[in-house]
């Protein structure tokens, strides 16, 4: 996947897609722990999840699983 073709999607996809690229990860992670899985596949996926928050990071979206809160605003205390 090329960051072209990320870009091109909207917020919503964004974030399905990093969650499904996180579970895909996870579930290769397991394999290669069991001896199955390549190696290739989980870089390859390890890049493409990056990218994805690359993205999602440069637009502004927070993420499914809940980022770092926001930093509060200056005088909103008072």
């Amino acid at each position: 996947m090329i960051a072209r073709e990320i870009r091109q999607r909207s917020d919503h996809e964004l974030q399905n897609l990093a969650a499904s690229l996180e579970d895909e990860l996870f579930h290769f992670r397991m394999q290669n722990a069991a001896g199955q899985s390549d190696a290739g596949r989980i870089r390859k996926t390890r890049r493409d999840l990056a990218r994805v928050r690359t993205v999602m990071r440069e637009r502004g979206i927070r993420t499914l699983a809940g980022g770092p809160a926001a930093p509060a605003e200056k005088g909103a205390e008072e």
